[in-house]
């Protein structure tokens, strides 16, 4: 859920309006990044950080996270990040935990305190967006108007009672963008299958766009991703399927790979990567079953 954050900036003024924060109208975006690991052998990472530049005042790092659910370590690495990222850039942080549901949302406001007899000696107060406060968007015509945040309000509400009435209403919305912007179409369009899954509410998703001119077929990932390229190539559209979804999951491609997955001709195997990019938590995951069977000696059976 963080990556949206990342990858479609227009998301954060709506977002600052729901939470009550200020936020003004003009203001760069650029990412920075996550690495917060210490010169010892203990890594760390935030999911998304970005740098704001506000046209109406100083610049300020924008810690994203997500979280799936309670964990009570989390208090601990929440202040880590504030204190190191404010330490390493000079700048004020604020830190924002995007949840899917309610009891999570509860706990993730915090405060989370770090103190011993009778004294605090830091204390952090994460900006919560959950299903409390991102607003459920049911009008195809409003989800036009702001898609990426209809796009994360269903997420948000995806195991509520009006998920189902969100994802038609993106779905419409979606649709109605492929005429004029198919490439942020389709990233909306990926990025809810991904994100969604095999969830009930990803099942619903691939259902409503089964209807809809923009996917051909069942209107997966993988579908499209094979039918777009049809007139380029089927070895080609594959390529830009595997490298589509990777990239919407936040999975680095070395060149080298991406050099790998762009030349191979054989339909077969690139069907295989296709499946396996949706999965994989690192980009060589891709690889690991390609392994060759050994010729059968004479006289085996």
């Amino acid at each position: 859920m963080h990556r949206i954050f990342q990858e479609r900036p227009e998301i954060l003024g709506p977002v600052f309006g729901v939470l009550g924060v200020p936020f003004a109208a003009k203001a760069t975006v650029d990412a920075v990044t996550t690495d917060v690991t210490e010169a010892r052998p203990l890594e760390r990472r935030v999911d998304t950080v970005l740098r704001i530049g506000p046209s109406d005042g100083e610049d300020f790092l924008l810690a994203i996270e997500s979280q799936s659910g309670k964990n009570k370590e989390k208090a601990a690495s929440w202040a880590y990040y504030v204190a190191y990222l404010q330490s390493k850039f000079g700048l004020p942080v604020l830190l924002v935990v995007v949840c899917q549901d309610r009891a999570t949302a509860k706990w993730a406001v915090g405060p989370f305190d770090c103190g011993t007899r009778g004294w605090t000696a830091q204390r952090t107060y994460p900006l919560v967006a959950g299903p409390d406060n991102l607003p459920v968007i049911t009008d195809a015509r409003t989800a036009s108007k702001n898609l990426a945040l209809s796009v994360l309000s269903a997420v948000a509400h995806a195991s509520g009672p009006q998920g189902s009435a969100i994802l038609k209403a993106i779905a419409r919305a979606v649709q109605e963008l492929h005429q004029t912007d198919p490439v942020t179409a389709g990233y909306f369009a990926e990025f809810l299958d991904i994100t969604l899954g095999n969830s009930p509410a990803g099942d619903q998703w691939r259902k409503d766009m089964s209807f809809v001119s923009y996917f051909p077929g069942r209107g997966t990932v993988r579908e499209t991703a094979y039918l777009e390229g049809k007139a380029e190539g089927k070895a080609e559209g594959e390529a830009k399927g595997i490298l589509s979804v990777l990239e919407v999951r936040g999975i680095p491609v070395p060149e080298s790979v991406r050099e790998r997955i762009t030349t191979c001709i054989d339909l077969g195997q690139m069907d295989a990567w296709l499946q396996r990019s949706r999965t994989v938590e690192r980009v060589e995951d891709l690889f690991t079953e390609d392994l060759e069977v050994p010729p059968s000696t004479p006289g085996q059976g």
